[in-house]
């Protein structure tokens, strides 16, 4: 069983930066498959970025590539992402996942991950 739990929401101007951590319990993250999704307000939940266990390979959304970083330090059981440019379309919940069936690739498919956090709230204003 994992737990994981997300940090670093906030409330910033469009073009600003957060940082999100998702710190995980009760197993060492090193054997997980990691992923970020989010969801905003009357919307599906969508796919973020992902990121395979050693870290050597990581997936983005067009949406975000070239201003999101995700990264892990499996020592400190906790992944990652750094936002950058920040535009208010960008508001949503974000929630961290991990998976315990993905190994050495990555996934944007939400069914294969197991243990999700409760979510961050992410604002951007114009």
């Amino acid at each position: 069983q994992v737990q994981l739990v997300e940090s670093g929401g906030g409330l910033v101007q469009a073009g600003g930066s957060l940082r999100l951590s998702c710190a995980a319990s009760g197993r060492t993250l090193g054997r997980n498959a990691m992923g970020w999704f989010r969801q905003a307000p009357g919307k599906e939940r969508e796919f973020v970025v992902a990121i395979n266990r050693s870290g050597s390979i990581t997936t983005y959304a067009d949406s975000v590539k070239g201003r999101f970083t995700i990264s892990r330090d499996n020592a400190k059981n906790t992944v990652y992402l750094q936002m950058n440019s920040l535009k208010p379309e960008d508001t949503a919940i974000y929630y961290c996942a991990a998976s315990q069936s993905i190994i050495s690739r990555t996934s944007l498919n939400p069914i294969e991950y197991d243990y999700w956090g409760q979510g961050t709230q992410v604002t951007v204003s114009s």
